[in-house]
């Protein structure tokens, strides 16, 4: 196997020339998948939702255009003199039932719950005042009654808001996860987990509360919350303390205790200023078979087994070589990066992103680890997993040479069947799929 791994680019999608060209609503801030894979939807900061469709007549995993609309609009909180922005936080592929789609998506205050479904437009074809060109007389009995005739002359793609949920979070919403039993799901602030029921938009139940009294007091947020996979009662959330909180939903309305906590704070003889700091865990995510939890801080992917709260399984390093640069980092405030994290369909492997679009692919159970970039110059390049540059391997270039801060993988979603991923760089979109 070569050092791509099999990984070869499959398309990209959006304006690939350079970041300073780049308009800020057209960054891409949510990439996901639906459960079967043939669908594909990112939302950017400019509030759009952008469907994909998995093109049937292609034996590869390529996708063609669906549909597009605008999800959420920038307002303006009036009590707090607070703007609020139009960016997509995230997104949910609720279970299909029917013919249509359905999918969460949020910004900071407000989730919307969408219907995306094709509509036939109908035109008159025939009218009940005319034969032709020869108008009719008025109807002297019912027996001479006409009624005009329809005909379809179009179908459309048609996207409306079914419900929208508001007004529950006093601090930004960065997390929603749908339950595996596809009625409720939760939302989550720095502060607050609230529990919904998809058909009730202005009633939801707060079951985690860690906000104390006294504000000066706070100590830790929540980055990030998501339900077990299989168990409708279970769900985790994940601190800037970096632990990993379980939760059971059966044992008090208020979870506040939680019933297991993963947690493997940074070594005191190692500590400096940016320790804190880079051990908070931007990203959480239960394996597909939910026995395991992938975590993700600013240098490191952490692999915590559900039955053993002692010590995560495996540790990997994403990008060590940084370690010696965080006071640029902290300078610039990438070191506040909001990192994801993402498991393949079958648990076997799991991505994350770094810097100058790099994003990296490794198994589970064992040592491979594959080094790929999503970026356009590395596609014109004969050999792929090379940078060009004297021959120079990806993984040799992404440790040695300059990188640009401001490209960064910091979203993707893996395809729930195959082995194929979708990789948000900037305002692009990138699919690789390995053989």
């Amino acid at each position: 196997m070569d050092d791509t791994g099999g990984w070869r680019f499959a398309q990209a999608f959006g304006d690939k020339g350079d970041v300073e060209e780049i308009t800020e609503a057209d960054i891409i801030s949510a990439v996901e998948f639906d459960s079967t894979g043939n669908f594909l939807a990112t939302g950017d900061k400019g509030g759009r939702v952008v469907l994909f469709e998995r093109n049937q007549q292609k034996k590869s995993c390529e996708y063609k255009f669906y549909t597009e609309f605008q999800s959420h609009e920038p307002e303006f909180d009036y009590l707090k003199s607070l703007e609020i922005e139009e960016k997509i936080n995230k997104i949910q592929w609720c279970g299909r039932q029917n013919y249509a789609h359905f999918l969460l998506s949020t910004n900071d205050k407000t989730i919307k719950l969408w219907k995306v479904f094709e509509k036939s437009l109908r035109v008159v074809s025939e009218t009940n005042h005319y034969d032709g060109q020869r108008p009719l007389p008025p109807p002297t009995s019912r027996h001479h009654l006409r009624l005009p005739q329809t005909m379809q002359q179009d179908s459309i793609i048609a996207a409306v808001p079914r419900k929208v949920y508001a007004n529950a979070h006093a601090y930004h919403i960065h997390s929603i996860s749908v339950n595996s039993d596809q009625e409720t799901y939760i939302s989550s602030d720095d502060l607050r987990i609230n529990l919904w029921n998809l058909n009730i938009h202005d009633q939801s139940f707060n079951i985690v509360d860690i906000k104390p009294q006294n504000m000066e007091e706070l100590t830790e947020v929540i980055t990030s919350a998501s339900f077990h996979p299989k168990e409708c009662n279970v769900f985790m959330y994940a601190s800037s303390k970096a632990s990993i909180r379980l939760s059971d939903m059966r044992e008090a309305a208020l979870c506040s205790n939680h019933a297991k906590r993963f947690e493997d704070p940074p070594d005191p003889a190692t500590t400096s200023f940016f320790s804190e700091i880079i051990s908070s865990i931007s990203d959480a995510q239960f394996s597909p078979d939910g026995m395991q939890i992938l975590a993700r801080d600013y240098l490191t992917l952490k692999l915590w087994d559900i039955r053993n709260e002692a010590r995560p399984i495996k540790t990997i390093s994403v990008h060590d070589h940084l370690r010696g640069k965080l006071c640029d980092l902290y300078e610039n405030d990438c070191i506040f990066d909001k990192w994801e994290c993402v498991w393949g369909g079958d648990g076997r492997q799991v991505l994350t992103g770094s810097y100058h679009n790099y994003f990296r692919v490794y198994d589970v159970d064992g040592d491979n680890d594959v080094v790929l970039q999503a970026d356009k110059a590395v596609l014109k390049t004969k050999k792929p997993g090379y940078a060009g540059k004297g021959g120079r391997s990806l993984r040799e270039a992404m440790q040695t040479e300059p990188l640009d801060f401001n490209k960064k993988i910091l979203h993707a979603s893996w395809h729930p069947r195959e082995s194929t991923v979708a990789i948000a760089a900037t305002n692009s979109l990138f699919v690789y799929s390995a053989a």
